[in-house]
C-alpha cells in the first residue's frame, strides 16, 4: 500500500473493462460484474475520481483495433492516470506487446498497476517481473485455449458433426443434425428453383 502515494491520488484512476465476443456478454455477466466491480476497489484505494472504460465490450482481439486500450493509453501518457485496475492481465493486453507497451507507458509516468491480487510498480524491478510474467502466463492461456477449441472442432470434423453453416433450405436442429426448413414458402421456392432446372437444364435461363 506504500506505493500509493499523494501524487497517483491527485490523479484518476482507470477501471479497464473488455470481454472478447458477443457470446461472453450475453452469457458471463458474472465477469462483467467482476470488472465494473473494480470502480470499489479503486475507492477503497484512496481514489475519488474513477474512470470506467468499456469501449471494448464485445471486441475481439485477435487484429481488431481495440479504441478503449488506446484511450487508456492515451491518458496514461498525458499523465492523467495514477493507477489501472483490471481483474486480470489478460483482460489488458492481448499479446505480449500490448502488455510491455502499457508497462513500458506505466514506468516512465509513474503510474500504477493493479489487479485482484495486488498493487504493482512497473518501476520497481521485481514489480516489473512479477507483471512481465503475468502477461507472459496470460499470453500462453489464451494460446493453449485458442490450440484447444481448433482441436475440438478438427474432431467435429472429423466424425462430421462440425455445421458452421448450413445450405439454404434447412437449419440446425441440434448441435450435430439439420433438417428442411419448416418455413413452407421457403420449401416451394427452392422446390421451383429444382423444377425449373429440370426443364432448362441451365441455371441461366433459371435465373432469368
Amino acid at each position: 500500500m506504500n506505493k500509493i502515494t499523494p501524487e497517483h491520488l491527485a490523479r484518476r484512476a482507470y477501471i479497464y473493462v473488455r470481454q472478447s465476443s458477443a457470446d461472453q456478454l450475453l452469457h458471463n455477466h458474472e465477469s462483467r460484474r467482476r470488472q465494473y466491480g473494480l470502480a470499489d476497489r479503486a475507492r477503497q484505494l484512496g481514489w475519488t475520481d474513477v474512470v470506467v472504460i468499456d469501449d471494448d465490450l464485445g471486441r475481439s482481439g485477435g487484429g481488431i483495433a481495440r479504441p478503449g486500450f488506446e484511450r487508456l493509453l492515451g491518458a496514461i501518457c498525458e499523465g492523467r492516470v495514477g493507477i489501472v485496475l483490471a481483474i486480470e492481465a489478460s483482460r489488458l493486453a492481448r499479446n505480449g506487446r500490448d502488455w510491455h507497451t502499457l508497462l513500458e507507458f506505466c514506468g516512465l509516468v509513474d503510474c500504477l498497476l493493479a489487479d485482484e491480487d495486488g498493487v504493482y510498480d512497473a518501476r520497481l524491478p521485481n514489480d516489473r517481473l512479477v507483471l512481465g510474467m503475468k502477461g507472459t502466463m496470460s499470453e500462453m492461456e489464451l494460446s493453449i485455449l485458442r490450440q484447444r477449441s481448433l482441436e475440438a472442432l478438427r474432431q467435429k470434423a472429423r466424425r462430421g458433426e462440425l455445421f458452421l453453416t448450413v445450405a439454404v433450405g434447412y437449419i440446425k436442429t441440434r448441435h450435430d443434425r439439420i433438417a428442411l426448413n419448416p418455413d413452407q414458402r421457403v420449401r416451394e421456392a427452392l422446390a421451383l428453383v429444382f423444377r425449373k432446372f429440370a426443364e432448362f437444364q441451365s441455371i441461366r435461363q433459371v435465373h432469368l
